[in-house]
Order: structure tokens, then sequence, then C-alpha cells
């Protein structure tokens, strides 16, 4: 039997959102293994004037534990 424990992290990138999830994988991938999926609970970016200044993703990582 498997067991999944899962974690919520936030991470933002001033190029995208899908610029922001890869970096909460690859920083959580720095001390966690076995990291089987990624769901995006939320995005959200902040605006200055009339353009998006910063992406921001609260993601929910799953991993495997031994």
């Amino acid at each position: 039997m498997s067991i999944i424990k899962v974690i919520e992290i936030l991470a933002n990138s001033t190029e995208s959102w899908e610029d922001a999830t890869k970096k909460a994988v690859k920083h959580a991938a720095k001390t966690v293994k076995n990291i089987k999926s990624v769901y995006v609970k939320d995005q959200s970016a902040l605006v200055n004037g009339e353009n998006i200044t910063e992406f921001r993703v609260n993601v929910k990582i799953s991993f495997e534990v031994s």
C-alpha cells in the first residue's frame, strides 16, 4: 500500500503561471522525493498600470512516502 502526502506551496514568476508552477515543483524537489503530481489550486497576478508584473500560484504537490 502506498501513502501519498500533500504539501501546499506558494510560488511566483515574472514570466507566467506555468513558470511559477515549474519553479514550485523544482524548489520542492530539492527536499521532497517521489513527487507524483502537482495541482494548481489558485492563480493570481500583481498589476502595475496596464501590465502584469508578477504571476502567483498556490499549488498542492503530492508525493509518495515510503
